[in-house]
């Protein structure tokens, strides 16, 4: 992970391009502008908007770039730490163990696309806090990932049914590229809060800043308060 920052100015200009570390970057396909106006009417159940203000609809997402962490091999484990009265690693087999959900979703780049109808497949984070005991001070959920990249969502959000760690996107086994072997997926929030190739799960009663928050993007990330920046 680079240690630079970039700034609002370098990001925006940038946006067009190969952001790697927070979304699906690289090459992809707007939906007409007819059609985005068609689904910018619809609304989700929670009665928002399913397009949130600024966002575009794309068609396709090609290969997703980034710096690629390390893929599945017999060394992976996933640790999990902090505020739990289980500290507890696992080795792959031992999520494959857990019931495993079927997620259908969009998500959000703060980029500015939307991609709708996305399908992963994953283990309900709550599932995992379940089986460690988070202690009740716990507020925050710390993603701990590759090359020292780190984000963190509150547990109330960590413990919503669409909030998975996903191991497939659209039926395959996701690509290294991707975040493989296993990624956030956190579908309410900007994309750059669904982290790739998690290695590491902290509990923590406080909150500490990621690498793109510390840099100057907003912690809430709520897309449809256009949280992009504090």
């Amino acid at each position: 992970m680079e240690n630079n920052k970039l700034s609002r100015r370098e990001f925006m200009a940038l946006s067009g391009g190969t952001l790697v570390q927070i979304g699906l970057p690289g090459a992809f396909v707007k939906l007409s502008h007819a059609k985005n106006a068609e689904l910018a009417s619809e609304l989700r159940p929670d009665g928002r908007l399913r397009i949130p203000p600024g966002q575009e609809a794309v068609e396709s997402i090609q290969k997703m770039g980034g710096m690629s962490g390390p893929g599945l091999d017999p060394e992976w484990r996933l640790q999990i730490k902090g505020e739990v009265k289980k500290l507890t690693t696992f080795a792959w087999d031992d999520l494959m163990q857990f019931p495993q959900t079927d997620l259908l979703c969009d998500v959000h780049c703060v980029t500015g696309w939307t991609l709708l109808d996305s399908r992963w497949q994953g283990i309900r984070l709550r599932r995992i806090m379940d089986a460690v005991e988070v202690k009740e001070q716990a507020a925050f959920v710390i993603f701990e990932a590759h090359a020292g990249y780190t984000t963190s969502i509150p547990v109330s959000e960590a413990r919503k049914d669409n909030v998975i760690l996903a191991h497939t996107f659209s039926g395959k086994h996701l690509h290294k590229s991707h975040g493989a072997p296993l990624r956030g997926l956190v579908p309410d929030l900007y994309f750059y809060k669904s982290a790739k190739w998690i290695k590491g799960i902290k509990f923590s009663a406080k909150d500490e800043l990621g690498y793109w928050e510390s840099g100057g993007f907003s912690n809430t990330a709520d897309p449809w308060k256009e949280d992009r920046y504090k």
